[in-house]
């Protein structure tokens, strides 16, 4: 198989069951305990709230089975680096390594542990959230600077358990009586499907489903990555259903108006169906969810930056290992992005403008789906797994992508153009550095 250097090798020989697991642990996290909020505030409306949750699940596995093929093909760890690095161009590559080694993995690990540390404030008064939260980022960056046996081991039994708290979390919603908010749709819901909001709202949602990909960050390291496409679908098929219940509940016991704007959605309808000590109990356990969230980030983010440094010699310092092949720079270099983030940026800012440059990665990477069909991707092992329905699955992924981003470019064009500039600065960075390397 391919290691994670691209050449021969045994790479670190990570399960399925792993790779699945990595999936279903960057998906559930910040996005669903705390989007909601702005998303309601954009659309007035249960249904449509809740439908975002839908549509958003089926992008998601739409963008998974493409994912599947490309990562089968191309079993290199490194994401959307490796992926538009040998579809379209190295500059392509090196600006989708900047994006998600920045707004991928350093920015959602502050958004997590930023929502980790407000939902387990009351437990740690005398401590501030953003204190608490670069605290977090560095005890797990010291814990995956372990041996990869001990670091993929914690983050299965965080995950394992955070499956079960949010299983538990729906269960006390729909036993609890009294319906906050009609959840049937009413006279204007179709309209609002179609309107700037719900599209920008998609953003958000897109946002909270980031992690389909999560897998492809490690295929070289997997013992089997013609069957990736097996964990990417059958975990994101499992957040779905999850994210659709989660959102259910909440809408069911907290009125709208209470969740407009809010981050701490969780803790809000947990006080409604436990009262306010089972709430402050609820949000406890949220945050300890969270603690997932931020583990799996730590662990994926420096691959990315790893597989950057061994085709760069401009960043070949960040692509050394150890021999068990714990990538302890770029490990380093994601914890000081994630440390400046925490200090500098506000939430919502923060979480739309990746939501927004993560969505353009991503529909850029699944758009080689089409030069590897048409056999314009030298090196690929094309046939390991194709995308079924095809073309139309990667087609409804694009078309979905397009009219997300075309809207949120018009609605918020601050956080857009932000997102437009960081992929772009990455390409001109890469063609400047190979200019003054051919001229040396």
């Amino acid at each position: 198989m391919t290691s994670g250097n691209g050449g021969a090798g045994r790479g670190l020989g990570l399960s399925l069951w792993t790779a699945a697991m990595f999936v279903v642990a960057n998906m559930i996290g910040t996005g669903v305990f705390t989007s909601l909020g702005f998303q309601v505030a954009a659309v007035p409306s249960a249904f449509p709230a809740l439908l975002l949750w839908v549509v958003g699940g089926l992008v998601a596995l739409a963008g998974a089975l493409v994912y599947g093929e490309l990562g089968a093909a191309l079993p290199r760890s490194g994401g959307e680096y490796n992926l538009l690095r040998r579809s379209f161009h190295p500059a392509a590559g090196f600006a989708g390594g900047c994006v998600s080694a920045t707004m991928g993995f350093a920015a959602p690990t502050a958004l997590a542990a930023v929502a980790m540390a407000t939902y387990l404030q009351p437990l740690f008064p005398g401590i501030e959230p953003v204190h608490f939260a670069a605290g977090t980022v560095i005890a797990f960056t010291a814990v995956h600077s372990l041996p990869v046996g001990w670091s993929s081991g914690v983050n299965n039994a965080l995950t394992a358990a955070k499956i079960l708290l949010v299983i538990a979390f729906c269960c006390m919603g729909f036993w609890a009586g009294g319906v906050a908010t009609p959840l049937v749709p009413k006279p204007g819901d179709f309209g609002l499907l179609a309107s700037p909001g719900f599209a920008v709202s998609l953003v958000f949602v897109s946002y909270a489903y980031t992690g389909w990909n999560a897998a492809v960050y490690i295929v070289g390291d997997l013992r089997r990555p013609e069957r990736l496409a097996r964990a990417l679908v059958a975990g994101t098929l499992l957040v779905t259903v999850l994210y659709v219940l989660v959102n259910f509940v909440i809408l069911r016991a907290v009125p709208l108006e209470d969740l407009a704007g809010r981050i701490e959605i969780g803790y809000l309808a947990a006080e409604r169906i436990l009262g306010a000590t089972g709430g402050r109990v609820m949000a406890a356990v949220l945050g300890l969810v969270l603690a997932s969230t931020v583990s799996a980030m730590v662990f994926l983010g420096p691959r990315v930056v790893r597989a950057m440094g061994e085709d760069e010699p401009f960043l070949r310092p960040l692509g050394r290992a150890t021999a068990g092949g714990i990538p302890h720079r770029a490990l380093l270099l994601q914890l000081g992005i994630t440390l400046v983030l925490l200090y500098s940026g506000t939430f919502e800012q923060i979480l739309l403008y990746a939501g927004f440059t993560l969505n353009l990665m991503t529909a850029a990477a699944v758009a080689g789906v089409f030069r590897l069909r048409a056999g314009r991707i030298p090196g690929a092992v094309p046939g390991r797994f194709r995308t079924p329905l095809y073309p139309a699955v990667p087609l409804f992924f694009l078309g979905m992508s397009a009219w997300t981003l075309g809207y949120t470019l018009l609605e918020r064009p601050a956080e857009s153009l932000l997102g437009l500039a960081t992929a772009s600065a990455g390409a001109v960075v890469y063609l400047l550095a190979k200019r003054s390397s051919n001229r040396g």
